[in-house]
C-alpha cells in the first residue's frame, strides 16, 4: 500500500513530527525545553541517533537550540512574534488528536498538511492523551478565532460530557469533521474505516486455515473498538467459528500505558484458553504488547498463536509478516483535509454529506498457521 503522495515516511521525521506538535502546543506555556532524547526513544519505540536526526533537522531550521548538559530548547520568543503577524486572510483550523498511536498521528498530519498545502491555512495541533479534561480544554481554546475542527473522539462509545461545547461549534456555524472516533447522533460527518468489514476479512483468513477457537482483545470506550467486535462476532457465525465469552478481552485506552501490568491481564487470559489458537488484536498498540508478551514468554508466532491485527500504522507491515490491516494514515488526513476545507468554503455545509468510509486494505503476511490437517 503506498501513500498518496507520500513517500515512505522515514524514522527520523516521526520523531520531527512529534517534536513540532510538542511545540505547537507548548509556545504559550512557561515550558521552552522539548522532552529528552531518552524519552523521546522510549516513547517513540526508536534509536537515539534516530532522534538526533531528527533534532538536528530543528536546530538547521532554527526552531530548536541546544545547550550542552541541559537539553534542547524551542525559541519561544521567535513562535509568538510569528503568532502575532497579521493573518492575511489565512483560514484557521483545528486538529484534535488522541496521541496515542503515534504512527497513524504522524501520518495523518502529514496527509492532512498535504492536502492544505496550496491553500492560505494556519494549522493548529492539540493532543487529548484519550482524556475527557483535555478535550475540553482543547475545544474551550478553539471557541474563538477557529474556521474549522478536525476531531478524533475522545471515549467515543460512552457518555461525552463535551457534547455542549459541540453544540456551541454547531450554532456558531463552525465546521466540525470526525475521522476514526465519533460521537453517536451527532449531526457532524466522519471519516471512518469500514471495521466490520476489516473484521470479517481478518476472520476468514484464520478460519480458512482450519481456526477455530479464535480469542479477540478489543477496546470497549472507542467507537471504533465496538464496531470491531461487532465484526468479529458476525465474522465468527459467518464462518463456522463458535462464540465463547471467555475468549474476548475486554481493555479501555489507558491500559497500553502501564505494560508491565498489561502483560499480567493478557497472559492469565491466555493460559484459561487451552485450546485457543489464534488471536484477533484490536489496534497496533495491541498487537505490538502481545508480540513482546509471547516473545517473553518462549512463544512464537504461528507455531503457538497464530496472530491477526486490525489497523497496522508502521511502515513495516511488510516486513512483520503481520496479516493485518493497513491503517490509511495519511489518505485519511488527506481526506479530512480536503473535506474540512471544502465544508469552510460551504455556506450550506450543514445540509450537505461530507462523511466518507475506507474500504480496508489488508496485508495478508505469514502470521497464520495451517492447521487444517
Amino acid at each position: 500500500m503506498t501513500h498518496r503522495g507520500s513517500p515512505t515516511t522515514k524514522k527520523y521525521e516521526l520523531v520531527y513530527e512529534h517534536i513540532r506538535t510538542f511545540i505547537d502546543q507548548q509556545r504559550f506555556s512557561e515550558h521552552t525545553r522539548i522532552p529528552s532524547e531518552n524519552y523521546l526513544c522510549k516513547k517513540l519505540q526508536v534509536s537515539r541517533e534516530t532522534v538526533r536526526s531528527a533534532i538536528r533537522l530543528l536546530v538547521e531550521e532554527g526552531v530548536v537550540y541546544t545547550i550542552k548538559g541541559s537539553g534542547t530548547f524551542f525559541n519561544k520568543k521567535r513562535l509568538l512574534m510569528h503568532e502575532s503577524l497579521p493573518e492575511n486572510g489565512e483560514i484557521k483550523i483545528g486538529v484534535i488528536v488522541q496521541g496515542q498511536d503515534y504512527n497513524a498521528n504522524s501520518h495523518l498530519l502529514k496527509g492532512i498538511r498535504s492536502s492544505l498545502s496550496e491553500k492560505s491555512v494556519e494549522l493548529k495541533i492539540f493532543y487529548t492523551d484519550n482524556k475527557l479534561i483535555n478535550e475540553r480544554k482543547c475545544l474551550l481554546a478553539c471557541a474563538k478565532g477557529f474556521h474549522g475542527l478536525i476531531v478524533d473522539g475522545v471515549k467515543a462509545s460512552m457518555i461525552n460530557l463535551n457534547l455542549d461545547c459541540y453544540s456551541a461549534l454547531y450554532e456558531k456555524g463552525v465546521p466540525v469533521i470526525f475521522y476514526n472516533n465519533f460521537y453517536a447522533g451527532s449531526n457532524f460527518p466522519k471519516v471512518t474505516i469500514a471495521d466490520g468489514e476489516c473484521a470479517d476479512e481478518l476472520v476468514k483468513r484464520l478460519t480458512a486455515f482450519g481456526h477455530k477457537h479464535i480469542a479477540g482483545i478489543f477496546v470497549y470506550d472507542n467507537y471504533q473498538g465496538i464496531e470491531k467486535y461487532k465484526g468479529y462476532v458476525h465474522a465468527l457465525q459467518k464462518y463456522g467459528a463458535p462464540y465463547d465469552d471467555r475468549y474476548v478481552k475486554w481493555l479501555i485506552s489507558d491500559d497500553t500505558h502501564d505494560e508491565k501490568e498489561l502483560f499480567r491481564s493478557l497472559w492469565r487470559f491466555l493460559k484459561a484458553l487451552p485450546k485457543c489458537t489464534a488471536i484477533v488484536c484490536c489496534n497496533f498498540m495491541i498487537l505490538k504488547s502481545m508480540l513482546r508478551l509471547l516473545a517473553k514468554h518462549g512463544k512464537t508466532v504461528p507455531e503457538d498463536f497464530s496472530i491477526v491485527s486490525f489497523d497496522y500504522s508502521d511502515t513495516d507491515w511488510q516486513e512483520s509478516g503481520i496479516t493485518s490491516s493497513i491503517h490509511p494514515g495519511f489518505e485519511m488526513g488527506f481526506e479530512v483535509g480536503t473535506r474540512i476545507f471544502q465544508m469552510i468554503c460551504d455556506n450550506e455545509y450543514k445540509i450537505h454529506d461530507y462523511s466518507y468510509v475506507f474500504k480496508p486494505t489488508v496485508f495478508s503476511g505469514t502470521s497464520i498457521q495451517d492447521i487444517r490437517s
